[in-house]
């Protein structure tokens, strides 16, 4: 019977443990999307995961969501993933780069010379998003054309190459947390009249073509998406969550990616039921997990592998305070965005037994 401590095959990779870092906007890169010295150290610290899944990490400049946020595109970004790549293979990790394009939950101030924020249709979410000057809030975006729309994919082909080229062993396509794939997905934001809006075929497509462009570059074995029906962040919304998660897993698993990454987040609907039979790779789920509930949906088979994310934060030796049955240090939510070193490379590991 697998634990939570057993190896793990993920696409072509082999894992050393279970037990999954979750992707976690941490708000330590420059302006111009460099990651500082601290990400290196900040990834380094949390190697012994099974399995890195990095902030989310903006593919092309008019992806950018909030202020401090990193990017894949200029030679400077590559080089600092570079140096957070090689430092967690020295430490025997493994890593993937999570691709977040905000789409129209982002503000004129983060995009270059003040453009709008783009998305399927020009409807303007509610909320605020973080830039250098306080909270903004959202709005109304510039509706993508069909050619715009091709820009796109081929923004997240370039960063997935660029991602493999700066040493990273895969990419997680973020589909969730209202961000512009689950923005095409959802009616609420996809009021589209062409191939790109109203049948569910047609609002999957956009996801779809993003994981095809990004399969033909670097191979479907080293892309996961992540996805969180129902989870409602950034007023997104969906008339037929059920009907749009269940057409998409459908689709994606005939693409053969290293796995799918479920997280819920208060959905009354059983979408792990329903949707683990219909993916064949890796099954990750998250959202709320302890180590109790993380070890019995793994002897159930319910998952391949479990992410983490909070206790991350606190913990950057989870993987060695979860076997042990250590006590866990609570995350400071203070300081989750905040520039520094403090509440991000500072949490003391556990003391070693004599």
């Amino acid at each position: 019977m697998n634990s939570l401590f057993s190896p793990a095959k993920i696409g072509r990779h082999i894992l050393s443990n279970r037990i999954v870092m979750a992707p976690m906007t941490r708000s330590r890169s420059n302006d111009a999307g460099v990651p500082s010295d601290l990400v290196v150290t900040y990834y380094a610290q949390r190697a012994s995961a099974g399995l890195i899944i990095t902030e989310g990490v903006f593919p092309v400049a008019s992806g950018k969501g909030y202020v401090r946020t990193p990017g894949i595109e200029t030679a400077a970004q590559i080089a600092a993933w570079t140096k957070v790549a090689d430092a967690v293979h020295a430490r025997g990790g493994r890593i993937f780069m999570q691709l977040m394009h905000c789409g129209r939950v982002s503000h004129p101030s983060l995009i270059p010379n003040g453009a709008q924020p783009l998305a399927p249709s020009s409807i303007k979410a509610a909320g605020q998003t973080y830039t250098a000057t306080g909270l903004q809030d959202f709005v109304t975006p510039h509706a993508l054309s069909v050619a715009e729309i091709a820009e796109v994919v081929q923004g997240y082909r370039n960063a997935a190459r660029l991602a493999i080229q700066a040493g990273f062993d895969g990419v997680e396509l973020h589909a969730a947390s209202g961000y512009l794939p689950e923005q095409f997905l959802s009616t609420g934001s996809n009021q589209r009249e062409d191939h790109y809006g109203g049948s569910v075929e047609n609002r999957s497509r956009f996801v779809l073509e993003v994981l095809a462009a990004m399969v033909s570059e670097i191979g479907s074995d080293r892309i996961g998406i992540k996805i969180s029906p129902e989870m409602n962040f950034n007023d997104i919304k969906d008339a037929n969550p059920q009907e749009t998660y269940t057409y998409l897993v459908s689709q994606i698993t005939n693409l053969n990616l290293a796995y799918l990454h479920v997280a819920l987040f208060g959905a009354q609907f059983d979408y792990h039921a329903e949707l683990r039979p219909l993916f064949k790779g890796s099954y990750l789920i998250g959202s709320g997990q302890t180590k109790d509930s993380a070890q019995a949906l793994i002897e159930s088979g319910s998952a391949d592998a479990v992410v983490f994310g909070g206790a991350f934060v606190a913990n950057p030796d989870l993987p060695e305070r979860l076997r042990e049955g250590a006590e866990l240090n609570t995350p400071d939510k203070n300081t989750f965005y905040t520039p520094g070193p403090e509440g991000y490379i500072d949490y003391p590991t556990m003391t070693k037994k004599a």
